[in-house]
Parts: structure tokens; sequence; C-alpha cells
């Protein structure tokens, strides 16, 4: 979903609510692999978004509701204009009202034709409508309401979409995770400058060579890859919402191959990236 700033676990949640909601209208982005210590629920009300989420790549369109768990890479593609409603509840406020939570993920199969499964996320999905009128209206007394839809969402969650797992699956992946934070964190606030893969691996306390295996194991590309990819996100925002150059936005977000970005950008994309902002244009 469209963000200002790509980040890894840090969300502006609401010192109110205690979640992140907004409405979200989506002019075109590509957010790569990340993940948040939150669950976080997409609603799509206009449009279409594409999906990875771990291995599985898919498409939602108007009418699909879909939920990430937290501590899972997912990453979005949004190549036309979209909305769209979003929901991050943090773990850790979570985990206060739902026993043994870190046990549970919650799955639900978004285009399920059972009828009792239907059913329960249809509930759901008004429940998330329901917090969108109440968010955009804010009547007085809006918090109660607002707080009190929150805790009959995670009611919901916790009665109809909890399934048990090992705990100590959960834990190595949270290791894994904590290992990774620093790394991911780093490339945000260094991703125009060149990293060598010394520099990073030290960030990680790993020596190079086993860095360069877990982290591809981990994401599923490369450290320069997915530096790249991290700079391709950037550039593709730009490029369809400004009239810069081309060639000025690569050099913005510190994309020194040329040739490497417009294949990175056609496989992405599917076009070159003028044939994109002409598309984007016209629309």
């Amino acid at each position: 979903m469209e963000n200002k700033e790509i980040s890894y676990e840090i969300i502006d949640f609401s010192g109110e609510t205690n979640v992140q909601f907004r409405t979200s209208v989506d002019p075109g982005s590509y957010i790569p692999t990340h993940w948040h210590r939150a669950i976080e629920i997409i609603y799509m009300q206009e449009g279409s978004l594409d999906v990875i989420v771990e291995s599985e790549s898919f498409t939602i369109y108007k009418g699909d509701c879909i939920l990430v768990n937290g501590n899972v890479l997912h990453s979005t593609k949004c190549t036309a204009p979209n909305t769209a409603i979003l929901l991050q509840i943090p773990l850790n406020f979570m985990e206060k009202y739902i026993p043994n939570l870190g046990q549970l993920i919650f799955l639900w199969d978004y285009r399920t034709e059972d009828p009792v499964k239907k059913t329960k996320l249809m509930m759901l999905k008004t429940t998330l409508e329901q917090l969108q009128v109440i968010n955009d209206i804010q009547p007085d007394g809006y918090l109660l309401r607002f707080n009190s839809l929150i805790f009959e969402l995670m009611f919901q969650l916790y009665h109809n979409f909890s399934v048990q797992v090992f705990p100590q699956d959960i834990n190595h992946k949270k290791k894994e995770m904590d290992r990774l934070d620093p790394v991911l964190n780093y490339i945000a606030e260094h991703y125009k400058e060149p990293i060598s893969l010394d520099e990073i691996a030290d960030i990680a306390c790993l020596q190079t060579g086993y860095f360069c295996r877990f982290f591809k194991k981990k994401m599923g590309v490369t450290f320069l890859e997915y530096q790249n990819e991290y700079r391709l996100s950037f550039i593709y925002k730009d490029l369809i919402t400004t009239r810069d150059p081309v060639h000025v936005i690569l050099e913005r977000h510190g994309f020194t191959n040329y040739k490497l970005f417009r294949r990175m950008f056609l496989e992405q994309f599917g076009d070159t990236p003028t044939k994109i902002r002409k598309q984007r244009e016209t629309v």
C-alpha cells in the first residue's frame, strides 16, 4: 500500500486507538519485501493490487479482503490507482487481550465459497466498513465507537480465524527477523549510497559469505538485488508523480546502472519507464 516512507516495523500507530486505520488512495506504488510486528488487513474497494506473501503471488480486486500476519514477509505493487481500507494492529496490543497470541496465526480464504466461512468473512468486512464510516465522520464520542469496533474485530479474528501453530516455529522466525531488522533499517537510511557486502554484513554481525546466504534464503533475492528493488520503489513513485527526467530520478535515488534499471523496470512493470509514464498521463 502507499506509504510516504517504506518501513519495516515502525508504523505510526495512533495513541488514541493503538492501531493504524485509513482509507488508502494509492495513485501507484511498489513496496518491496518487508514486514512489521502487526497484522495487516487490506480490503479492496476500487482497482486491484498485486501481492506477494512469502512465496505466494496473487492479485486482489474490488471486494477482496486479505490478512497478512505479523512478522511475515510480503510485498505489494499497485500499477493503476486503487482505493482500499487498510488496518494494521500491533501484536503487542493484541497480546494484551488474546491468550497465547504467540502461538496463533490468522487465516482465511478470501474467495471461499463455503457458506459458513463466507458469512464469517462478510461479518469482518462489515466491521471494517463501519470503522471506515466512523473514522470519516468522527462524530462526538467517535473514539468510543471506533475502539469498540476494533475490539469487535479482534474478537472475530480470535474466534473465527485463529489457527494454533508450534511455538518453536514462531520463535525461530522471530529470531531471523530480529537479525534482519538492523540490515533493512540500514538499507532504508543509506539506499542512495553504495553499500558494500562487508559493510552490510557487519551490520548483521555475520561473516560476509554467511550473510549473503542468509539474506538470499530469507528475502528470496541477493542483497544487491534487494537494494536495487528498494531504489526502484522510489523511482517508480517519482516517475508517475513528477515530470522529472528519468536520468534525474535515477540519480536522485542512487541507481547508477541504467541498463540494469531498464531490465528490472521491465520485469516489474512490463514496459519501459517512458511508456508507463505516458500511459499514466492518459488515464
